[in-house]
């Protein structure tokens, strides 16, 4: 990629196209169709914002052109047309295909919007606390989404930003993939582009405070945290990085590009030492104000922009100008990279306008900025707001300054899972929330929690001397929890990166929808805030407090058809069912089905950045067969064919109770020459080694060195990288997860209760009895005089898993 030069196909195949004197429907697929209206008849192929590729394979579809009207079908929907301005009763379009209410057919009736619109996202969460309305995404529970693409801003065809025709124009795109969501979002990504990798460092702990720390005090942080034994692996500094007191004549103190050398005396020396601290660096930037004469690099931007210095004359912000935004990257920010800014937070706040009606000065800023970062094989990154449907191919997405209450943590999680409607699935968060509220423990470590199970966790916070995120500042309890979520953060990252790299490959995000999977289920829209996490698990953050009465939190949960285990408590669940799950503050839901396989890096080591492991901890849930892929690169590229993944399969078979690792396809050689696995087998104590002893085999070392881990046991296995072989080991046949044992579960519930102690010999009496089933027993609980919550808490754990003994 150029600055300015990105891949583009925007003209449609002619045989895909039906066209009158002033209308155009492009049918781009046998379910995705193009309108557009034009008064003088002159239709737009240069590509937008949203739509970059419109050259999609010609796909099956019939007309029917008569003098007064037109009719396009294909498989899955029927347009009828009055060759007309387009209008509600002139323009309908006919889905048949099933939806999540299994009509035979429902007709979409021109308005530029969607019916049922399960959502997208939105430009910013600044200010909020808690929800707010969303932009409309492809996936919609009546079966037909809408995207209006009217006045979005346009590339020419040497990628420089384009206006549209004045006039009266209507254009757009109608998504009829019924309750397929996937598919939607695959054709999004087909029309408007790729997500794009991302860097492996970004999938790491992020330090960020809106503070102005002198350079001495935040590389003793980052030691702190080292010290401490919490990994980050990017470091963000705010704008306190460069002048911000400003003489009054020449405006705010909210841009700047010149370091402020009281703080950072050597500003490439401070850089370096963050380096060798394995951290990316990331600094932030206002540019709404522009160049003015007390910045070091002014009367260089002025001579690049003929501007006459000698007068002192301001340089206005103008990313509309070419020459500027050349100026602005070569002149202005090149030097402050070269001394070691890995990537810009590209703060804009100044609104949706510029000096070109039409033009968004935020789209500019994400398209070229990202451009720019892709230099000398770079992989590109840029970290700012959404700007509009098409957004996803600029990733990181800053989220905004948000309330620190816990109304807003609950509207995290739904609003980061159903932004995949758009196909935006990087957004990073103030975690802990920015700015107001008040000090509350157990809101920070949950919200921490929640980041550990997002797409980023960066920690942020407002400028305030009492409102800091470090998480020894907190109680001894809320502290060991944040520390415990940011170590277990980097111990993921072998699993959150081949998402990376499945998500740009085959387009699914990170994070899911539930009704993604289980589109027909009403119980998968009713959890909004439970999502996937990749291809394994399932997270249901806690975004509420604890019970007075039980010191549990409590959250909603649906699972699926199927059994699943909660990776924390080893809890054993039946699926197709929704309950109230109970967690202490020391744990999320987050569950894995029965055949998952997550590959993690070890936890006992702790590291900043996020080089490959040496050693991996894979979890494996048996019960039913399954496999994963654990894909892995140097990092460099800007997509799939451009980086070389290394590619390690692992599968497990219920039946043999075989598990097999490799053969590994690694033509450039990127992972450790030697691993060390250990393979946990979750919830399953019962596993059977036929050998005891190490030994050699070709590349391979093993040693069984079978032991209780909490919640299964483990093997662990030394493997030399061998391109030629897998590794083999078998444990048993037909392996099953424990059955839970319900009095020793509910012991510590009943213990740690408020509930009056005589209350709670009762409650003991009835979980211990024997002869009762336990439904009965469940019966008898509810009918106890005791708090709900405690009621509620023990229910789930006797309902969870049929295979409990009807009888003790």
């Amino acid at each position: 990629m150029s600055r300015y030069q990105f891949p583009t196909k925007p003209k449609a195949n002619p045989e895909a196209v039906v066209s009158g004197d002033k209308y155009r429907f492009t049918v781009l697929t046998d379910r995705l169709i193009r309108y557009e209206w034009a008064e003088d008849g002159i239709f737009e192929d240069r590509a937008s914002c949203f739509a970059i590729n419109r050259d999609f394979p010609v796909p099956e579809f019939r007309v029917v052109d008569r003098e007064a009207d037109l009719e396009i079908i294909t498989k899955y929907f029927h347009l009828t047309y009055n060759k007309k301005d387009f209008t509600t009763s002139g323009l309908n379009i006919t889905f048949q295909g099933t939806t999540i209410w299994m009509f035979n057919s429902i007709t979409w009736r021109y308005d530029g919007k969607s019916s049922g619109d399960l959502g997208g996202t939105a430009r910013t969460l600044d200010f909020t606390n808690g929800p707010i309305p969303l932009e409309p995404g492809v996936c919609s529970r009546t079966g037909i989404a809408c995207m209006e693409d009217s006045e979005s801003m346009l590339f020419e065809d040497d990628g420089w930003i384009g206006t549209r025709k004045p006039g009266n124009r209507k254009d757009g795109y109608v998504f009829l993939y019924g309750d397929d969501y996937l598919g939607a979002v695959k054709a999004l990504h087909a029309l408007s582009g790729k997500q794009p990798l991302i860097p492996r460092w970004a999938l790491g702990n992020w330090w960020s405070r809106y503070y102005a720390y002198s350079a001495d005090e935040y590389l003793s942080l980052m030691d702190e945290f080292t010290d401490k034994e919490i990994p980050l692996s990017v470091a963000v500094i705010d704008m306190d990085w460069h002048i911000t007191d400003v003489p009054p004549q020449y405006g705010t103190g909210w841009t700047g590009y010149t370091w402020n050398r009281k703080l950072f005396p050597d500003p490439a020396g401070f850089l370096a030492e963050l380096h060798k601290r394995k951290l990316k660096v990331t600094l932030n930037d206002h540019p709404a104000d522009g160049v003015r004469i007390f910045e070091d690099k002014y009367e260089d931007m002025a001579k690049a922009l003929g501007i006459d210095h000698i007068n002192k004359e301001p340089i206005p912000f103008d990313p509309t100008n070419r020459k500027f935004l050349d100026a602005f990257f070569d002149v202005l920010k090149r030097k402050i990279e070269g001394q070691g800014c890995d990537f810009w937070w590209l703060d804009w706040q100044q609104g949706s306008s510029c000096r070109i009606e039409g033009i968004d000065p935020l789209w500019i800023l994400n398209h070229y900025q990202y451009l720019d970062s892709a230099r000398d094989n770079k992989r590109p990154v840029t970290f700012s707001r959404f700007a509009g449907p098409g957004s996803h191919r600029y990733p990181i997405g800053f989220s905004g300054d948000t309330h620190t209450t816990w109304k807003e943590l609950h509207w995290q999680p739904e609003f980061t899972a159903t932004a995949s409607n758009v196909g935006y699935g990087w957004w990073s968060h103030d975690i802990g929330g920015h700015m107001h509220g008040g000090r509350d423990d157990e809101l920070s470590a949950r919200w921490v929690q929640f980041g550990m199970w997002s797409p980023i966790l960066r920690l942020h916070s407002s400028n305030n001397p009492f409102n800091s995120k470090e998480p020894w500042l907190y109680d001894a309890e809320a502290s060991q929890v944040m520390k415990k979520a940011m170590i277990l953060r980097h111990s993921l990252i072998p699993y959150l990166y081949t998402a990376n790299a499945r998500g740009h490959v085959e387009d699914e995000p990170l994070l899911m929808p539930m009704y993604w999977k289980y589109p027909r289920s009403r119980s998968a829209y009713a959890v909004p805030n439970q999502y996937f996490f990749g291809s394994e698990l399932i997270v249901a953050p806690v975004t509420t407090p604890r019970s007075k009465a039980t010191h549990l939190a409590r959250t909603r949960v649906w699972l699926p058809p199927g059994r699943h285990i909660d990776i924390f408590s080893g809890d054993v669940y039946d699926g197709s069912r929704e309950f109230w799950a109970h967690r202490t503050l020391a744990q999320t839901p987050v569950f894995a089905r029965e055949g998952s396989i997550i590959p993690l890096g070890s936890s006992k080591e702790h590291w900043n950045g996020a080089e490959l492991p040496t050693d991996i901890h894979l979890i494996v849930v048996v019960g039913q067969d399954g496999s994963f892929e654990l894909l892995e690169d140097e990092g460099t590229g800007a997509d799939a064919h451009e980086a070389e993944f290394a590619r390690t399969p692992i599968k497990w078979e219920q039946a043999s109770g075989k598990l097999t690792i490799g053969p590994v396809v690694d033509d450039n050689n990127v992972i450790p020459y030697e691993r060390k696995w250990t393979v946990h087998f979750l919830g399953c104590s019962d596993i059977r080694l036929e050998k005891n002893e190490a030994f050699q085999l070709g590349h391979r070392r093993i040693r069984y060195n079978s032991g209780n881990l909490a919640h299964g046991a483990t093997v662990t296995l030394s493997i030399f990288r061998d391109t030629s072989s897998a590794t083999v080991i078998q444990v048993g046949e037909n392996l099953q997860l424990d059955v839970l044992d319900v009095p020793k579960r509910c012991y510590p519930i009943v213990y740690t209760s408020a509930t009056e102690y005589d209350k709670k010999s009762v409650v003991w009496e009835i979980l211990e009895e024997t002869g009762q089933s336990f439904n009965v027993r469940a019966s008898k609980l509810l009918s106890c005089d005791i708090e709900q919550d405690l009621k509620d808490a023990l229910v789930e754990v006797l309902l969870a898993d049929r295979r409990i003994p009807l009888v003790r």
